[in-house]
C-alpha cells in the first residue's frame, strides 16, 4: 500500500508480506526492512528472512532488522540510531528537494538524540549549510537548511515515521 504525502510524493508502507516472495510476514515474525529510492518516491521494502540472503542490496538507502508489529503495537516500534545514523550519511549528496528535506528532519531527530552535534553555520550560493558531526566521528558533515516550516516540518516527520514504523496512519 502506499499513500500520497502533502509534499507531492508517494510512500510505501509495510503490508504485512514479503515483497519477493509474496508470502505473509506473521505478527512478532523477524524481517528486513529497506529504503530505497524510485524516481518517485522513498520506498519501504520489507523482506522475509529467507528471501533477504539472495536480494540484490545495492539500490539501498539503508536497511535495518526488525520483528513485524502486532496491530497494537504498530505505534512503538523504534529503529536503531545508527541505522539512522547511516541513512542520514548516505543522503549527504542528494540534490532532490524531497530528500533534503528528509534528511533535515532526520538531523533534527538525531541533534535531539544528541546523535549529531551542531557545529557551525555558513552561507553558499544563498542556502544556509550547517556543519554537523556525528558522535564519536571526526569528520564534518553538511547539512542544508531548507527553511520547512511548520506544516512542512510535520509532513516531513510523519513521513519519516511511516517509512520507519510501516505505519499505516
Amino acid at each position: 500500500m502506499s499513500s500520497v504525502a502533502p509534499a507531492g510524493y508517494s510512500v510505501a508502507r509495510a503490508i504485512g508480506k514479503c515483497q519477493i516472495c509474496a508470502r505473509p510476514i506473521a505478527p512478532g515474525e523477524k524481517l528486513m526492512a529497506a529504503l530505497r529510492q524510485t524516481q518517485a518516491t522513498l520506498e519501504r521494502l520489507d523482506i522475509c528472512s529467507a528471501c533477504w540472503p539472495a536480494f540484490d542490496k545495492s539500490a539501498l538507502l539503508g536497511f535495518w532488522q526488525t520483528t513485524m508489529p502486532t496491530h497494537e503495537a504498530k505505534k512503538h516500534i523504534f529503529v536503531d540510531d545508527e541505522v539512522l545514523c547511516e541513512l542520514f550519511e548516505r543522503l549527504a549528496d542528494a540534490p532532490e528537494p524531497a530528500k533534503i528535506n528528509f534528511r533535515f528532519v532526520l538531523g533534527l531527530i538525531l541533534m535531539r538524540k544528541r546523535r549529531l552535534a551542531y557545529e557551525s553555520t555558513r552561507i553558499e550560493d544563498g542556502k544556509e549549510i550547517w556543519s554537523m558531526r556525528l558522535r564519536g566521528k571526526e569528520q564534518t558533515l553538511d547539512l542544508v537548511n531548507p527553511k520547512l516550516d511548520e506544516q512542512q516540518v510535520a509532513e516531513v516527520s510523519g513521513q519519516l515515521n511511516g517509512i520507519l514504523s510501516g505505519d499505516e496512519g
